[in-house]
């Protein structure tokens, strides 16, 4: 019985080792040299679409020139165009910014108000309503244009975070996120001091630490959107 019993534990030590090498498939699966490994790889993917925006926009400022140069339009429909270019946020912008930078607190902050509870971990990075809720204040405040870090928003950009990392139009950034908005400094600053998400946000600044700055510029200029400006959706099959 007990040469039975032996044979079975031994049986079992050798399923549970074969078990662990086929998840593995050859990785060691204590380590997360893995997950760094993905991590490089969306660093990587990043700057290949930096790269490319870069070459779109080089190739779509060669062809708004040839097509002013030789459009075969009336001086007022050239002026509507570059009006409706400018709205559209896909030509550059200058003028007087206000620009809001929001950051991550210490990992190992405490409270800085008697008689707040310990943070939680979400308590000290920035979460992706709290940008969007910067980016909307300064719409509301009369924006005629706002850039988040180095690219241009437009109608159908998308202020997405994963993790404690930001994705906008195919491009990741880590904090400190730093949004820049043209417009009349006065409205934009009302219009973030009147908005409920961003007190709700200044009260985690006061407690732990938050990163928080609004600064005024004289004058900024703001990128055109250098991306596609086709929507993708959804088309049933059949």
């Amino acid at each position: 019985m007990l040469r039975l019993l032996s044979a079975a534990v031994f049986a079992l030590a050798g399923l549970l080792f074969w078990v662990s090498f086929d998840t593995a498939k050859g990785v060691d699966i204590r380590t997360d040299e893995p997950l760094l490994r993905l991590s490089d790889r969306v660093q990587e993917k990043s700057r290949q679409n930096e790269q490319l925006d870069n070459e779109l926009s080089g190739v779509r400022k060669d062809v708004d020139s040839l097509a002013h140069a030789d459009s075969g339009v009336s001086d007022a429909t050239r002026d509507m165009l570059d009006r409706l270019s400018a709205k559209a946020g896909t030509s550059k912008l200058s003028g007087p910014a206000v620009s809001v930078t929001l950051n991550d607190a210490p990992p190992n902050a405490t409270p800085l108000i008697p008689g707040v509870p310990d943070p939680q971990p979400n308590d000290l990075v920035i979460h992706q309503q709290d940008l969007q809720a910067v980016v909307n204040a300064l719409w509301a405040g009369g924006a005629s244009g706002i850039k988040v870090m180095d690219q241009r928003l437009i109608s159908t950009s998308a202020v997405r975070c994963v993790g404690n990392t930001l994705i906008l139009q195919g491009r990741v950034y880590s904090p400190p996120y730093k949004i820049t908005a043209v417009g009349d400094p006065g409205k934009l600053h009302k219009a973030i001091d009147r908005s409920p998400a961003i007190q709700n946000y200044l009260q985690y600044v006061n407690a732990y630490g938050l990163g928080w700055k609004v600064e005024d510029d004289k004058r900024v200029t703001l990128p055109g959107y250098s991306g596609t400006v086709d929507l993708h959706y959804a088309k049933p099959v059949g």
